[in-house]
């Protein structure tokens, strides 16, 4: 998936997220985990606990079975995309906190006030989230706060999303977290800023697997 389509929530002009370049070593190293990022280590039960938030909203949202199935299709890749907006947060919460960047709830509550005038209302604004980004309900504040940290890092540095100074800040925050990503998810390209699959044939995907079993 192309890096921009991924990490860029589309959400106002002013509230645009922006996309990672991380670096990892792809090794298993780290039994049990997803992925490793600094000290901060990403469980396989973390990871499918945010799978299955977004499946129950999703059931939550649809009425009836074809409806819920349509939804799963057209999110079959969101184990990998949950685990890679897992990390995203971390490598740009450090790189924020590098450039003495914060986010205050005011912030965050300010821009949902506006998000939901916009949308019609608080629900109607939940649904939107889970439909074009598989943000559930209770992740709408995090979601909310990672886009304005990565407009204030933008800022802070005199740039915009979209420049290489905030894809070189990422990268070194990255680098200094030096992320491990397990390979049954996969692995972070740095050149092409983007996750690629691990090309070994006897990895699968169990996790993604089970999620939609038991969503």
């Amino acid at each position: 998936m192309h890096r921009r389509r991924r990490t860029a929530f589309l959400l106002t002009a002013a509230l645009v997220t922006a996309a990672p370049l991380l670096t990892a070593c792809g090794s298993d190293a780290h039994p049990g985990a997803a992925a490793v990022v600094g000290d901060d280590r990403i469980t396989v039960s973390q990871l499918e606990n945010r799978v299955n938030e977004v499946r129950t909203a999703q059931r939550a949202a649809t009425t009836g079975e074809a409806q819920y199935e349509q939804a799963i299709a057209k999110s079959g890749g969101l184990t990998r995309d949950t685990l890679h907006g897992m990390v995203l947060d971390r490598v740009l919460h450090r790189a924020a906190d590098d450039a003495g960047v914060t986010v205050t709830r005011k912030e965050i509550q300010e821009a949902r006030t506006g998000l939901e005038q916009q949308a019609g209302g608080a629900k109607a604004l939940e649904v939107s989230w889970l439909q074009q980004y598989g943000v559930p309900p209770e992740r709408l504040d995090d979601n909310l706060r990672v886009q304005i940290e990565a407009q204030k890092l933008a800022s802070a540095l005199g740039t915009d999303t979209s420049q290489p100074a905030f894809w070189k800040a990422l990268s070194e925050a990255s680098k200094k977290l030096d992320v491990d990503l397990n390979p049954r998810y996969g692995s972070w390209d740095v050149e092409k800023s983007s996750r690629v699959d691990a090309k070994l044939p006897w990895v699968r995907d169990v996790t993604a697997a089970a999620a939609q079993k038991t969503a």
